[in-house]
C-alpha cells in the first residue's frame, strides 16, 4: 500500500489505519483479545502498517493488546496514541462518566508526561510515532500543552505531534505554539454522513500543510450495509443508544447504499470499502482510521485503500448521501 506523507512531519502513513478503539471493549460490548491480535497481524500483513489507539480505550486495555500484538514486529508498524482523557485524576475539565469512572480532559504537561510513560509501558515500545491530544482541554492554555509535547519530542519519547477534535482556531494556536516542531496532523470525525469539517477544518489543513487522519469513516459500521433494520446491539454497546442507529436513520442509510450499490459492484467492493475509499479520496484527507475485530475485517479494510474511485463516482456518492 502506497504511503502518504503526514503533513510536514517525517512520518508517512498508509491511507487506511487500524483503529483500536473497539478491541479495548469499552462501549463496544466487550472484546476478544486473541481475535484482536490476529486482526492486527492480518492488518499489518495487508499493508495497514499504522495503528491508532488511546489510553482511554478500555482504560488501558486497548494499548496493552496492541503492545502484545506488535511485540515481535515493532519495526513494521507505526504506533499512534493519544493523551488528555484521564480517569485516574480529578483535575482538569470534567468530560463524561462511564463504567463508574469520571473522565476529565487534562492536557497539563505533568499529566501528559505521566500518560506517555504509561502508554510506553503498556505498548512495550521506547518511542510513540504520533502522539495526539485526544480532545481540547479548556482548563489548560494551548501553549502549555504544546510546550509539554515539544519537550517529549526533544527527549526522543515522541516522534511527531498531532491533535484531535480541534477547531481551526485551536489548530492555529497549537501550530504556532509548537515552534520548530511541526504539527503533523489533526484527527476529526468524517464520513459520507458527517461532513462538517469540509467547511473549515479541511481547508485549514490544506493551507497549513497539516495532515488529516479522519475517524468513523463507516460510522461504527452503519455504512457497511450490515446494520439491517433487524440487528440489535447489547446494552453495553454504545450503538444501542446512538441516534444514528434509530430505525429511521437506518432506513435512510440502507436506501442510500442501495442507490449506490452499482459503484461498489463496479469495483468488486463492499459498501464499507466504498465509504472508506470515498474519505481517503477527499482533498486534505491523508488517511482514515477503521476499526476491526477479526482478520477478515482487517483485510477488507486494508483493501479499501487500493480502490480508485472516479471523479463521477465521488460526486455521485457525495450527492446521494448529502443530508
Amino acid at each position: 500500500m502506497k504511503l502518504r506523507s503526514l503533513g510536514n512531519s517525517t512520518l508517512s502513513v498508509p491511507p487506511v489505519i487500524f483503529g483500536a478503539w473497539a478491541i479495548g471493549g469499552w462501549r463496544w460490548g466487550g472484546t476478544d483479545d486473541a481475535a484482536a491480535i490476529r486482526a492486527i497481524h492480518a492488518s499489518i500483513d495487508a499493508g495497514t502498517t499504522a495503528i491508532d489507539t488511546a489510553p482511554v480505550y478500555g482504560f488501558g486495555h486497548s494499548e496493552s493488546v496492541v503492545g502484545r500484538a506488535i511485540a515481535d514486529r515493532r519495526g513494521a508498524v507505526q504506533v499512534l496514541t493519544k493523551v488528555g482523557l484521564r480517569w485516574d485524576l480529578t483535575e482538569g475539565a470534567h468530560f463524561f462518566d462511564s463504567d463508574g469512572r469520571r473522565v476529565y480532559r487534562n492536557l497539563r504537561p505533568a499529566a501528559i508526561r505521566a500518560e506517555v510513560e504509561g502508554s510506553l509501558r503498556r505498548l512495550g515500545i521506547d518511542e510513540i510515532d504520533l502522539l495526539q491530544c485526544h480532545w481540547p482541554d479548556p482548563s489548560t492554555p494551548v501553549e502549555e500543552t504544546m510546550a509539554g509535547l515539544a519537550a517529549l519530542v526533544a527527549e526522543g519519547k515522541v516522534r511527531a505531534v498531532g491533535v484531535s477534535n480541534f477547531s481551526p482556531e485551536l489548530l492555529s494556536q497549537a501550530k504556532a505554539a509548537l515552534g520548530s516542531v511541526p504539527l503533523a496532523s489533526t484527527q476529526p470525525r468524517y464520513s459520507l454522513m458527517d461532513r462538517a469539517i469540509e467547511a473549515a477544518v479541511l481547508p485549514w489543513c490544506i493551507g497549513a500543510g497539516v495532515g488529516a487522519i479522519v475517524y468513523s469513516p463507516i460510522e461504527q459500521g452503519l455504512l457497511s450495509g450490515r446494520v439491517t433494520m433487524e440487528r440489535t446491539f447489547p446494552d453495553d454497546d454504545g450503538r444501542s443508544r446512538s441516534p444514528k442507529f434509530t430505525p429511521e436513520s437506518r432506513a435512510r442509510v440502507l436506501a442510500a447504499l442501495e442507490d449506490t450499490a452499482d459503484i461498489a459492484a463496479a469495483h468488486s467492493a463492499t459498501p464499507a470499502q466504498v465509504a472508506i475509499a470515498w474519505c481517503v479520496h477527499q482533498p486534505g484527507v491523508t488517511a482514515a482510521i477503521v476499526g476491526a475485530r477479526s482478520p477478515q475485517q482487517a483485510i477488507e479494510n486494508a483493501a479499501a485503500g487500493r480502490i480508485a474511485l472516479t471523479a463521477a463516482e465521488l460526486e455521485r456518492l457525495s450527492s446521494v448521501f448529502s443530508g
